[in-house]
């Protein structure tokens, strides 16, 4: 069943976990999963979603979590699901968006406050989904209240990407027909991640052809205990680590795999008050510049990415310890650029808050171009950080045992305590962990669909390069940066300086003094 909107304050845990016992249509390995917080593939994670639920009601917490509601409901909720007025409503919602990600060491992507990078806006740009603005002011209403845990799905499957989207109309999503009561949809979408544990979905297209066919035009949300919503789910890390291994061995994988999936709709029902863009085929195309999302989700983003890389580096750090490698010049050095690429992106997410763009009504955005600059570097980032963490860990990185229960056999024992000793105070034990930790981070299934999902989060590689360009040029960069090279080129002509405070070289250049002697001549 669909959330109930008549409570006034966020979920608790225990409250997260029941809203997700609603026959949702999920399969993984072949069957149907009955309850998605009771089946291995998905139950710990859901748990630690329930963490960031249960964080918001605990009163050591609540000063960086919470904010009053501006929804006149007397509740509160956590700050990235309002939309800020200042710099200092940015930052505070920086900061916690970081403190629920340092709960997930900076693992789980598309936690409940990613998708507040759309809620936020609907309340401020309403107007811009007329004639469905009040669809939007609901939304942006309940989203906040309840803290509603959305996902999204925008992109169209690898199927027959050389032709146009309203050409695949037997794969991509699309309207079947309209009824009294909604539209009625089917087709599939990428990749849905984490959608298995969410309540909601966004609908929305983003690719680099556009769409012209009014079937396609569609921005809309829907339950996923809606009639015809299917999840098929890729392997899952979380049951493969409960299968294979333990906490111990797989200490990410075991509760932070965020499920991706095949999302399905078969003649899925969409009621027309959970619609916000339908057969608008220029206001589809242009969702993503106009309606406020891209300026949000890339400062969540960021600061998600930035916690990601403290994580990262504090265990890289402890590596080295129990390697013996600490004090090598070269890994220092590479340890340094580890840090460095650490302070950049918190140092974006600063100038993202601080300096924002003003936008409807006396709301603001943060500053979208240092949030581009963060989604071009983002993946670099972290296939170059990896790539240190291998170079420099190496073998340590499966220089190990196959399971925690090697450390609980007395035949084993003696000979790990020998042999697969750390250095620098590290016995066996501990070096194990950390170095399991490591693995679990880079070279696991978890760890390498983590590069893909880095190198992608924030759109295809060519796009988020290009968009750089668009958005510049949009917003008047690309002629100030062009009129500041020509500012340089104003100043000399072939004669020389054409300004006044400058001297030219007549009196000392040998080549002018040649050519008037020989004009002379």
């Amino acid at each position: 069943m669909a959330v109930t909107q008549t409570a006034v304050r966020p979920f608790t845990g225990a409250e997260y976990l029941e809203s997700l016992r609603d026959g949702r249509e999920v399969y993984v390995y072949g069957e149907r999963v009955k309850d998605v917080t009771t089946h291995p593939a998905f139950r710990n994670a859901a748990r630690m979603v329930a963490r960031l639920y249960d964080s918001l009601h605990d009163p050591a917490k609540q000063g960086v979590l919470t904010v009053e509601t501006d929804t006149g409901n007397g509740g509160f909720t956590h700050p990235f699901f309002r939309a800020p007025r200042s710099a200092e409503d940015l930052v505070k919602a920086r900061d916690a968006i970081a403190e629920w990600a340092r709960m997930t060491y900076g693992w789980l992507g598309r936690s409940p406050d990613y998708k507040a990078s759309f809620l936020g806006t609907l309340g401020a740009n309403a107007a811009f989904y007329d004639p469905y603005s009040e669809n939007a002011r609901r939304w942006y209403q309940f989203g906040q209240e309840r803290v509603l845990y959305w996902n999204h799905a925008i992109v169209n499957p690898p199927v027959d990407r050389n032709r146009p989207p309203d050409e695949v109309g037997d794969v991509y999503m699309h309207v079947e027909r309209e009824t009294d009561a909604g539209i009625v949809v089917s087709g599939a979408k990428v990749v849905a991640t984490g959608s298995v544990l969410t309540h909601y979905n966004f609908i929305a297209h983003y690719g680099p052809l556009p769409i012209k066919d009014k079937r396609f035009a569609l921005i809309f949300t829907v339950p996923m205990d809606a009639p015809g919503v299917k999840l098929i789910s890729r392997p899952s890390y979380e049951y493969a680590a409960a299968v294979m291994g333990s906490p111990f061995d797989y200490p990410l994988s075991s509760r932070l795999d965020e499920n991706d999936a095949v999302f399905i709709f078969d003649n899925v029902l969409v009621p027309w008050e959970n619609i916000f863009v339908y057969g608008d085929v220029d206001k589809v195309n242009n969702f993503f510049p106009l309606s406020g999302f891209i300026p949000r989700f890339t400062l969540h983003g960021c600061t998600r990415f930035a916690v990601k890389l403290d994580f990262i580096a504090g265990v890289l750090l402890k590596a080295i310890e129990a390697a013996g490698t600490k004090d090598f010049r070269g890994v220092q050095a590479r340890v340094g650029e580890v840090l460095a690429w650490r302070n950049l992106f918190w140092a974006i997410t600063e100038a993202m808050c601080r300096n924002p763009i003003p936008w409807v009504d006396g709301f603001v955005l943060p500053n979208l171009e240092y949030g581009l600059a963060y989604r071009v570097l983002a993946p670099t980032a972290w296939s170059r950080v990896r790539q240190i963490v291998l170079d420099d860990v190496s073998s340590s990185l499966i220089y190990l045992p196959s399971h925690a229960a090697d450390l609980l056999n007395p035949d084993e024992r003696p000979y790990l305590e020998k042999y697969v000793r750390g250095s620098n105070g590290y016995d066996a034990h501990d070096r194990i962990k950390v170095m399991k930790l490591l693995y679990d981070s880079v070279i696991s299934e978890f760890g390498g669909r983590h590069e893909l999902y880095e190198r992608n989060y924030a759109g295809n590689h060519e796009n988020i390069r290009l968009e750089v360009l668009l958005a510049e040029t949009a917003i008047g960069g690309v002629d100030r940066l062009k009129a500041f090279a020509e500012q340089c080129l104003s100043e000399y002509d072939l004669e020389g300086w054409r300004a006044p405070d400058l001297i030219n070289n007549d009196d000392v250049s040998w080549v002018w003094k040649r050519v008037r002697e020989a004009g002379q001549s």
